[in-house]
């Protein structure tokens, strides 16, 4: 990722776009932490967030300051769209907090009310603490604040999706080809991940998921050094990456002719994707798509093995993950909008199976319903 990769105009607007919400909320300033905000307003791509790295947004029309690591200047320097840099550290040991106190009073942050972030990962629970006590009752968590407003995807965005939706398509032909009874399950991803990088995609923000036997019951099961067996029921997740924006695919296979449990299930399993797929369109809460796929996965008497969201947003995902705050699932408080990119993936996870299905697909959110992104054929791949 790169300032290079949108047009100044466009971050112009995203810009205006942070500060009209700030200025919805009261706020005098932003602190970013989480890594897919700062890029959405910089171009960062730098790797800062391993130990602390923020950007200070003021309401008023002004300067961008981040602070990072001493290790990341040249690369902010060059492909970020940073008005102020301000580094820690280098090749000595040092708390950035000072650094970061010493900032905050010299802009006035703590002037009036302060929107801070504050993500599941990214940001040490010490340093949280130590914000906290430095800020006191100016504080405001303004967590999901820049997230909310990059759900909806520009034309630009949507081509970069559009790209990875592509890597991923093709991909799915080389792991299907490399199924075979005797490979281990790390050869197989090992396959994936060589097809993936050849055709352009960086590396996604979470690694695949690839189960087979008798852990194919796992939801997100990292593949091992298992051998495939004739017989074997399995699935695969993976994520295709250009720019950082993020296309994910699941499938599920056998090595021979499935057993009807094994149809059943995979069958239960797309049955209840398409009826999610067909309630996703502009202005629809996200439970709506939810329920519908949970009502096809009750109907079978498989509520139980339904383990997770039915879908989520797609962000240009940072380690450990690729997801947006927006999810279809009960008490999301989303409404899907023309733009947003989601994936579809209603599960059937049943331990005392050991069996399971799940088919990811992503859809482009449009006016009238949605745009399958993924083009693959979703039918089981029997080897």
């Amino acid at each position: 990722m790169s300032r290079h990769d949108f047009t100044a105009e466009e971050f112009a607007e995203r810009r205006i776009r942070v500060r009209r919400a700030m200025a919805e909320q009261g706020l005098g300033w932003l602190v970013l932490f989480h890594p897919v905000s700062i890029r959405w307003l910089t171009g960062s791509d730098a790797k800062s967030y391993q130990e602390f790295q923020c950007l200070l947004v003021p309401a008023a029309d002004g300067p961008l300051v981040m602070m990072a690591r001493e290790g990341e200047r040249a690369e902010i320097l060059d492909d970020a769209l940073v008005d102020r840099l301000e580094t820690f550290g280098g090749n000595e040991n040092e708390d950035p907090l000072p650094r970061f106190a010493g900032i905050a009073d010299e802009l006035g942050v703590l002037a009036g009310r302060v929107g801070v972030e504050v993500p599941a990962y990214y940001l040490h629970p010490q340093h949280y603490v130590a914000i906290r006590e430095l800020f006191g009752s100016a504080l405001v968590e303004a967590t999901n604040l820049v997230h909310d407003l990059s759900l909806v995807k520009s034309p630009a965005e949507l081509g970069y999706i559009r790209r990875a939706a592509a890597i991923a398509d093709e991909t799915l032909a080389v792991f299907g080809a490399a199924l075979r009874s005797g490979r281990s399950e790390l050869e197989v991803a090992g396959e994936v991940y060589g097809a993936l990088l050849a055709r352009g995609s960086g590396l996604a923000a979470s690694p695949i998921n690839l189960v087979s036997g008798e852990r194919s019951c796992y939801s997100h099961g990292a593949p091992t050094e298992r051998r495939l067996r004739t017989g074997d029921y399995g699935s695969v997740e993976y994520g295709a990456t250009f720019r950082r924006y993020t296309a994910t695919l699941g499938r599920q296979f056998c090595l021979g002719q499935p057993t009807a449990r094994m149809r059943e299930l995979y069958e239960i399993a797309r049955r209840a994707c398409d009826a999610c797929i067909a309630q996703i369109r502009d202005g629809v809460p996200a439970t709506a798509p939810h329920e519908a796929a949970k009502r096809v996965i009750g109907a079978a008497g498989l509520e139980h093995g339904r383990v997770h969201t039915s879908g989520y947003g797609l962000a240009p995902g940072f380690p450990p993950s690729w997801g947006e705050p927006m999810h279809m699932i009960g008490g999301s408080r989303y409404t899907l909008r023309a733009g947003m990119v989601v994936s579809v993936e209603p599960p059937v996870f049943l331990h005392e199976e050991g069996l399971g299905a799940r088919i990811i697909d992503n859809v482009l959110v449009t006016r009238d319903g949605c745009e399958l992104l993924t083009r693959s054929p979703r039918d089981l791949i029997v080897v």
